[in-house]
């Protein structure tokens, strides 16, 4: 199937302006759909008018969440604000509302239940959720150079908000961290012999052809075949995706007998936060060791806890019943 012409000159407009391939893809859908929607008119021959009706239609007719509005608007406002300079101006657009939720979050003892469950890479991929904090995309990604055994940390490149950043390493962790690394070099070299590698950011096999050779650039985590980068086109070995471990977790939950809580990957960050404040911990630590811009996001995790209120208690506590 023929590609649009305005579809790939947009996506290397986002490859150029350095967005990762999650957004590129994201954006691209938003784009399409909206050009579709009108009939398949050139977004040069629309503007803020036609944007607004988009965007209305997704919140009264699409009953979309509010956070895929807010998609929607960012990838029409790139296109028209970047790109096509044309600026949109005010929308006068208000967004859907929604009802403020609060995270589900597993006891420690639902947790241990959980990980007994697993074994083998998936043991630590949600060892290390639970005790660094990291999202799932984060785990994936993680590459050897990024594990420090001596300071028993991780690094976390860039992140949400193209922010880097360290957090916890359990030395529980450590054995199979060190078996899973070996592991994953012995398949790089394989790789090696058919001068391929593990796939590599932005331009770097460009500025170090032979990166791809270095064991510190080698995923700990890598996917079972080789693909072609989206970007240079080259066979390559990407790290293990993310539908994975998600299909592995449902089947733990369940013989783990968790039944009652909609468990996610995500779940084990918020479990996380959730404990270090119940364990006396500051809330700026969690913030950072979360990567969190803002405090206010932290602070749901308070609201968690049920302790929000300076340690407030319920006077009923103090009855004899």
């Amino acid at each position: 199937m023929a590609r649009s012409p305005f579809l790939e000159m947009v996506r290397s407009e986002i490859r150029l302006r350095g967005y990762s391939l999650r957004t590129e893809k994201t954006y691209i859908h938003w784009i399409k759909r909206y050009i579709f929607f009108h009939n398949k008119q050139h977004p040069a021959a629309m503007g803020a008018k036609e944007v607004k009706s988009f965007l209305s239609h997704l919140a009264n007719h699409g009953n979309v969440a509010i956070n895929t509005q807010k998609t929607a608007l960012n990838a029409l406002a790139f296109l028209y604000n970047q790109i096509l300079q044309q600026p949109l101006g005010d929308l006068g657009f208000q967004h859907a509302t929604r009802q403020k939720s609060l995270p589900c979050v597993l006891s420690p003892g639902e947790v241990q239940a959980i990980l007994h469950q697993l074994e083998g890479k998936y043991r630590v991929i949600f060892s290390i959720l639970y005790g660094s904090g990291l999202r799932i995309s984060e785990c994936l990604r993680l590459r050897v150079k990024d594990i420090d055994f001596s300071r028993s940390c991780l690094t976390v490149h860039d992140s949400k908000g193209h922010k880097d950043r360290q957090t916890l390493l359990s030395s529980s962790l450590f054995p199979d961290l060190r078996t899973l690394i070996e592991q994953a070099v012995d398949l790089q070299q394989q790789d090696n012999l058919e001068g391929t590698g593990p796939s590599l950011p932005y331009a770097l096999d460009r500025k170090y052809p032979n990166a791809f050779r270095e064991p510190a650039w080698m995923f700990i985590f890598p996917s079972t075949g080789l693909c072609i980068h989206p970007f240079s086109h080259k066979r390559c070995r990407h790290h293990l995706h993310e539908s994975v471990p998600r299909k592995v977790l449902r089947k733990a939950t369940r013989e783990a007998g968790i039944l009652h809580k909609r468990v996610n990957c995500h779940t084990f960050r918020h479990s996380l936060a959730t404990h270090l404040l119940q364990n006396g911990r500051d809330i700026r630590t969690v913030q950072e060791l979360l990567g969190h811009k803002d405090v206010s996001t932290t602070q749901i995790y308070t609201h968690v806890v049920g302790q929000h209120y300076a340690g407030t208690t319920s006077p009923l506590d103090q009855l004899t019943l």
